[in-house]
């Protein structure tokens, strides 16, 4: 593989032109420019990322970190961020840490090997990723935290409004009459799992019902936690005429245990998600689900960051993006009410300042 040293001889100018041509670090005239760069072409040059960002301090990488490759939800937000970095000359290197924290830090730990331009992290589980996650911006990494934000970190940072989503939801089961309603939350140690949690509570107490704990059930985001917990839900008396789930992964693993159960959706019970998947449009019945774009919580997370690399020194941000509420066919009036037709109808969120 051809070197600078090689490129130089081709063109027959020095390595320091070859340098500037290459790094865009002083100006070159013309003629050596373009001799510099058919020499490029013609020996199939590559300059090394890693030495550049050795002379640099920072390469071109940016480091992403989510907690679950699994979750449909996260490639959407990976591609969003992967589309602003690489129409801008950067490129994504992405970890997973399968909501494992011990994961989490070994790959904080070896990114520093890359000399990443900047960090977009959505935390683990249980995880505090403050300390490691400032001591990058310290060194000069840019950093923005999404979805789910580490305690006391006060970076920049893109959520959805996941209360506001939450709320609108609940809203939305009570005026179409249901009485009974149960949630089941994801885990809450995280924040976005709170958030929704507490929007659901607010819509209930303001509707003055009572709410009993064991209406409330926390697992897992995922399908696993929806079915153990649901079939929890189903036996208790009365039982709930409505579910709000923290994702749609635990609405998609409630749907299942409502059918074990011999039960139909939305005429025995109704259920409710978050994320709005691209699945939710193919289950039957049809999910209903508050939709956050992940795409847009990557596109903005990354503009943020390339913001900051640029020399942007501005306050802090905290973007909340709005959501929308997608009413199918998993919801209706509970049986002693007439029942409303629900499909095809969306209603707006409210965005947060």
């Amino acid at each position: 593989m051809a070197n600078m040293k090689e490129i130089a001889r081709m063109a027959g100018v020095s390595l320091g032109t070859v340098s500037h041509v290459l790094n865009g670090t002083a100006g070159v005239r013309e003629p050596l420019k373009r001799r510099v760069l058919e020499a490029v072409q013609a020996a199939g040059y590559q300059p090394s990322q890693l030495a550049r960002g050795l002379r640099r301090d920072k390469t071109n990488m940016i480091g992403m970190i989510i907690p679950d490759i699994t979750n449909p939800f996260f490639p959407a937000v990976v591609r969003g961020a992967e589309d602003v970095a690489f129409s801008n000359g950067y490129r994504l290197i992405l970890c997973n840490t399968d909501n494992d924290h011990s994961k989490e830090l070994v790959h904080l730990n070896e990114l520093r090997t890359y000399l990443p331009a900047g960090l977009i992290v959505i935390p683990s589980n249980f995880s505090d990723l403050t300390a490691q996650a400032e001591s990058y911006r310290q060194a000069g990494t840019g950093v923005v935290c999404i979805d789910r934000l580490p305690k006391n970190w006060s970076g920049d940072t893109v959520t959805a409004d996941n209360e506001a989503g939450a709320y609108n939801a609940t809203r939305c089961l009570l005026q179409m009459g249901h009485t009974k309603l149960a949630a089941i939350t994801g885990p809450q140690h995280l924040t976005n799992a709170t958030d929704r949690l507490n929007g659901f509570k607010r819509a209930m107490q303001e509707s003055r019902l009572p709410l009993a704990p064991e209406y409330v059930q926390e697992t897992t985001f995922d399908k696993q936690g929806g079915y153990a917990k649901t079939l929890i839900l189903l036996r208790l008396i009365p039982r709930p005429t409505a579910i709000f789930a923290g994702n749609d992964m635990i609405a998609l693993g409630a749907l299942l245990a409502v059918r074990e159960a011999g039960l139909q959706c939305p005429e025995d019970i109704s259920l409710l998600g978050f994320d709005d998947l691209d699945i939710a449009e193919t289950t039957n019945p049809s999910l209903s689900s508050v939709s956050q774009s992940g795409y847009q919580l990557g596109t903005t997370a990354a503009r943020i960051l390339l913001d900051r690399l640029q020399g942007d020194k501005g306050p802090v941000k905290h973007l909340v993006l709005e959501t929308t509420l997608k009413l199918r066919n998993s919801v209706a009036a509970p049986r002693a009410v007439p029942r409303q037709k629900a499909s095809s109808r969306e209603v707006r969120g409210h965005r947060r300042d």
